[in-house]
């Protein structure tokens, strides 16, 4: 029985050690998905580039002040 909880405790520490590095790692991919947005990179390349969804991105791009795109054909990226 003890080993089970030894073994719990060590697999609880490492979780609450790398949500905390998961977090932080999310939160450096959100800004460099505004960058990249208002830098000019369209959505799509963005997606494709990111770890995000399309709805994701739209989402974070709206609360945060980014407009969207303008409709029609798009010019290829880079």
């Amino acid at each position: 029985m003890a080993d089970e909880r030894s073994d719990l405790i060590a697999a609880t520490r490492l979780y609450e050690q790398t949500e905390v590095a998961h977090e932080d790692a999310r939160q450096q991919a959100i800004q460099a998905v505004l960058a990249a947005l208002r830098g000019g990179i369209g959505p799509t390349e963005v997606e494709r580039l990111s770890p995000f969804t399309g709805a994701y991105i739209r989402k974070i791009a709206r609360e945060n002040g980014v407009p969207p795109a303008a409709p029609g054909p798009k010019r290829p990226s880079a």
